[in-house]
């Protein structure tokens, strides 16, 4: 719970659930966005209301990559087994078949409604409710909380759609090339042509570095601590290390073990201006501070930015699992410049 202390608010919290929550399945993605949607006019909704736009969020979804662990059973009667069936018919009406809205409706609050607020330890919850379901079985009721209806009209409400997109984008990639095997074994890779982060096993684009790390920074430049606004800032991506340095890091025989400065580990969303005024400079005390705060919430997370994460560490000498090693190591590669 360090990384809500920081900024003990809704946002956190909602940045708790679908950042750090655990990932068998995608259901929690599709309901924050709806929910999301739903919170920008009304303090309540009908399930029925709410789930159209769920499930028709995951049948598109569907067409695109595994929705689900590969750990995970699924029978006939799954949810996800009904919407890969219906899912070209109701792409086709452009609503849910009335067997997937049924399936929906049977499953959404025994499901993902009973368990968005769940960390990874069951009755472990974040800090903040964003709904209660209510009413009786033939007709609930989702009301929805101020602090949900407050981050949907927020400053940032662009910013948690972009990121909740980006985390649905890395947990496709992760159920599509199995964690425990290649994913875990490699973690996942900068084009820094594009700024985009890529699969390594399928040479895939998954997300933009922005999105898929700037939540775990509260939204904040890394630069100047101030919020960053899509749409309305400039935004660049610093490496927080300039890349110059790394001629300084290179000693005789240290090419494979020397930190790589284009990872993630040293990339961070900045607003423009303050990323060109920065220019070349090393970080300052305050500016790494941030990126090893910023690096262990992302170790907090699911695979697999959590894996690329250890593996920096590991291939650098540290177990990639203690609490306080990134403080430790950007410590150390400041030392060397």
């Amino acid at each position: 719970m360090g990384f809500f202390r920081l900024e003990p608010t809704a946002r956190s919290s909602w940045r708790l659930a679908i950042l750090m929550g655990a990932n068998t399945r995608t259901y929690k993605f599709a309901l924050g966005v709806a929910l999301l949607d739903a919170a920008e006019g009304r303090s309540e909704i009908l399930l029925r209301d709410l789930a159209v736009p769920y499930a028709m969020g995951l049948v598109r979804h569907l067409g695109q990559a595994p929705q689900v662990s590969s750990n995970a059973k699924t029978g006939e009667s799954d949810f996800l087994s009904v919407a890969g069936r219906e899912a070209t018919e109701s792409l086709k009406l452009g609503h849910p078949t009335e067997e997937l809205l049924a399936a929906t409706l049977q499953s959404m609050p025994r499901m993902v409604m009973k368990k968005f607020h769940n960390l990874r330890s069951e009755g472990v919850e974040v800090p903040h409710r964003f709904y209660e379901v209510t009413g009786s079985s033939r007709e609930r009721v989702v009301r929805l909380s101020e602090h949900l209806r407050d981050i949907a009209r927020s400053e940032q409400s662009a910013s948690l759609r972009s990121e909740l997109s980006a985390r649905w984008s890395i947990v496709e990639t992760s159920f599509a090339t199995g964690i425990g095997r290649s994913l875990v074994l490699e973690g996942v890779a900068v084009d820094m042509a594009t700024l985009r982060i890529t699969d390594r096993q399928r040479r895939r684009s998954v997300t933009g570095v922005t999105d898929a790390v700037i939540g775990f920074q509260h939204g904040l430049c890394l630069i100047c601590g101030e919020p960053i606004t899509p749409g309305v800032d400039d935004i660049a991506v610093d490496h927080v290390f300039p890349y110059s340095f790394m001629s300084r890091l290179l000693g005789p025989g240290d090419r494979g073990t020397t930190p790589d400065l284009d990872a993630v580990w040293n990339l961070a969303p900045t607003h423009a201006p303050c990323n060109r005024q920065k220019s070349d400079r090393p970080p300052t005390s305050a500016e790494m501070t941030r990126l090893a705060r910023r690096n262990e919430a992302i170790m907090q997370s699911p695979h697999p930015l959590k894996r690329t994460l250890e593996l920096t560490l590991q291939h650098n000498g540290y177990t990639g699992t203690r609490p306080g090693e990134w403080f430790t190591f950007i410590q150390r590669v400041h030392g060397l410049l």
